[in-house]
């Protein structure tokens, strides 16, 4: 395999470049983006109209969950086909963007506000935008894998507003105005075209890799690290030819090839992954390590239960059947485990991805990528896990590492002593409100977690919050580990106790570590949070919801991060202080439970867990991703209804065209009891909304 790379002719791009095409401005004003898509109107970029573009697109509205079936040039026909837009005259919300409208418009460059891309690591997002013609996306600023994606694709990125202008009159831009301020490597995957041709070069010696600061200053220097740059220093690959790897210290901005323990990836990515590598490398080529590699069957087992009919029709679910196929093929070749469907089950998953990482795999000190934006689930034990795209997913499966440049981190620092009925969900939608957090002064920065609060907290809750890092657009979140992780180790897999305190020494931050920015909480000082719709972002208190109840259709108890073990203990308190009030699930309400892997459905078996929710009115699901992605039971089926979640993201149309509303598995199960979104205390009385006379579920 790399002696055909090395025989490989690979030339870098033009050192300047003319783009051919029209500029689409992404904006929240329906006839405007109308009008550039279907009557040919060119707008000018005034002040006004950058007031407009609109900000926190995520990947869910540039290529909707069931778009990303397809893993070929087809995604050109589809890009922003999820982009939520406003009618002026109205104020209604409307999808404006049709099958075609991008490709058929001849746009070469795309225009958005803040936070461009956010949510999901799906490489398909700016797949689809650089087959429908755009290569050249502008914004304010860029979520960190999106950004990565695109530069590895060979799409170009900037937040230099002044490009537009020179688009638009044909000037020739030279290729180092997209380069300027990138770390080395970033600028040399940019300047050969994209990760695969510069990893090539790479192998046949012609790109520099950058020595970082401990290389060149010696023994001699030392510094203070934070544990994820630790972490990084152990795994920076020093002689790829060797095999070497560690340094004694790193700092942010040092950039290079990290060694990777684990790399993973599910159905969804998989597929177009693996026909990079056999297009790119060989039909017959083979993984490095396939050991270290896992694939997942997660997202899409309940798939069938809610496609709508239409959609059948046009034969879109034998288009996701055969992302499973093509994986589990490419999993037989290649030798590599699979996580699929349950044996003797007729639907759901062994495990969604990242929480059989964390209960079966991660240690402290590893370094684990994932092709899932919550990868950072794995860090709730002191892990650098981290989500990547389908290209970096498949150059990894060449040369086992992964490019890198050391991120900043900021901390969290959570004190004093919370209420009982107060979760780490509920410290999470208080950190996303964060200013810092909201203007996007986050992106691409490590998040790390401390403070006697998050000490406090069992593993389960703090992978809660290692995982929504990727709602903060962190790089990665993390905690350092301490005894609980022994725990965990010991308690859930049986490690020798030994080497579980072996793994643990070292991996806390040192004192005197540089942090960008700390942000100090009080834990007292928070109640139940819910994050009203469209983001997780708008979190407020839920006694502030005002004195008019939100009345809900469906309650959805579940996804990777509320559906472990200490999630579904929650879910059990509540329904059993319910109970003992002689009270069920609210008539118009649908309630569903789903487990991240079989191990917690086995363990609410040995609780009687099982027994009580069906007692209770809720629906048990086998493990899966489900309505978090709408695709599984839970999801809204109409823009009227109204549901009450415990995943991690409430983007537009994530579950479905209603109304998504964020809460703990605390605030999810007493909702579905009341009838209503409402928080849980111990001991209080459920106040059960009257049955509507006409229920719309």
């Amino acid at each position: 395999m790399i002696k055909d790379l090395l025989d490989r002719v690979i030339e870098k791009r033009p050192t300047t470049l003319r783009f051919d095409g029209r500029i689409l401005y992404l904006l929240d004003d329906t006839e405007l983006v109308r009008g550039q898509l279907y009557d040919g109107q060119d707008v000018v970029l005034t002040n006004e109209l950058r007031e407009n573009l609109r900000d926190q697109i995520s990947t869910d509205e540039i290529t909707p969950a069931y778009i990303c079936f397809f893993y070929d040039e087809t995604l050109g026909d589809f890009p922003y086909l999820g982009l939520r837009t406003t009618t002026r005259a109205t104020g209604e919300t409307e999808y404006p963007v049709t099958r075609h409208a991008v490709r058929d418009g001849g746009f070469v460059c795309s225009v958005a506000g803040k936070r461009r891309g956010k949510g999901s690591s799906r490489e398909a997002s700016p797949y689809a935008e650089l087959h429908a013609g755009i290569k050249v996306v502008v914004a304010e600023s860029i979520e960190r894998i999106y950004n990565e994606n695109c530069q590895n694709l060979g799409v170009l990125t900037t937040n230099d507003f002044s490009i537009i202008a020179r688009i638009e009159s044909g000037d020739e831009i030279a290729l180092s105005e997209f380069t300027e301020g990138k770390d080395e490597i970033t600028r040399q995957i940019i300047e050969y075209g994209g990760l695969f041709e510069f990893n090539v070069a790479r192998l046949q010696g012609k790109v520099t890799i950058p020595v970082t600061a401990a290389l060149e200053a010696g023994p001699s220097k030392s510094r203070p690290m934070t544990l994820a740059e630790k972490i990084f220093a152990r795994h920076l690959v020093t002689d790829a030819k060797q095999g070497a790897t560690g340094v004694a210290w790193v700092q942010p901005g040092d950039a290079g090839f990290f060694r990777t323990d684990i790399r993973f990836s599910h159905e969804y990515v998989t597929p177009m992954a693996s026909i990079f590598f056999e297009d790119k490398v060989g039909k017959d080529a083979k993984v490095v390590d396939p050991d270290s590699i896992l694939f997942f069957r997660d997202h899409l087992t309940f798939l069938s239960k809610v496609m709508s009919q239409e959609r059948i029709e046009e034969g879109l679910l034998d288009v996701a059947n055969e992302l499973e196929v093509k994986q589990r093929e490419f999993s037989v070749k290649q030798g590599v485990t699979l996580y699929g469907e349950q044996m003797g089950h007729q639907l759901g998953s062994q495990a969604i991805c990242h929480s059989k990482i964390l209960e079966s795999y991660a240690e402290p000190g590893m370094l684990i990528i994932g092709t899932d934006s919550h990868t950072p689930h794995a860090g709730a034990i002191g892990a650098v896990a981290f989500g990547v795209g389908t290209t970096a997913i498949f150059n990894s499966w060449i040369t086992q590492d992964v490019r890198v440049e050391v991120p900043p981190s900021f901390k969290v620092i959570i004190s004093g002593t919370p209420a009982s009925n107060v979760t780490a969900k509920d410290y999470m939608l208080e950190i996303l409100r964060h200013p810092y957090i909201r203007d996007g002064h986050a992106i691409g920065q490590i998040i790390e977690y401390a403070g006697p609060a998050v000490e406090a907290l069992g593993v389960d809750e703090r992978a809660t919050m290692a995982n929504m890092a990727a709602e903060v657009g962190a790089f990665t979140g993390i905690i350092a580990a301490d005894e609980k992780s022994i725990d965990f180790m010991v308690a859930e897999r049986g490690m020798d106790r030994a080497r579980a305190e072996k793994l643990v020494e070292g991996m806390q931050s040192d004192p005197g570590a540089e942090y960008v920015k700390v942000i100090e909480i009080d834990a007292s000082s928070i109640r139940p949070m819910a994050a009203l719709p469209n983001d997780p972002g708008n979190g407020v208190f839920i006694d502030d919801l005002g004195s008019e109840p939100i009345r809900i259709d469906i309650a959805y108890a579940g996804s990777c991060t509320a559906g472990k073990k200490e999630d579904m203990d929650m879910y059990a308190r509540v329904f059993a202080d319910a109970d003992e009030q002689g009270l069920r699930v609210h008539p118009d309400v649908k309630v569903f439970i789903q487990c991240g892997s079989t191990e917690v459905r086995e363990y609410c078996r040995e609780q009687g867990y099982l027994d009580l929710f069906t007692r209770m009115g809720a629906e048990f699901i086998e493990p899966g991703c489900g309505a978090c992605i709408a695709a599984g039971p839970g999801v809204t089926t109409s823009p009227d209804q109204v549901s009450m979640s415990s995943q991690n993201r409430n983007f537009p149309g994530r579950s479905g065209p209603g109304n998504l509303y964020l809460g703990s598995p605390y605030s999810v199960a007493a909702s579905a009891v009341a009838g209503h979104v409402t928080s849980w205390t111990p001991g209080r009385k459920f106040e059960q909304l009257r049955p509507r006379k006409l229920s719309t579920v």
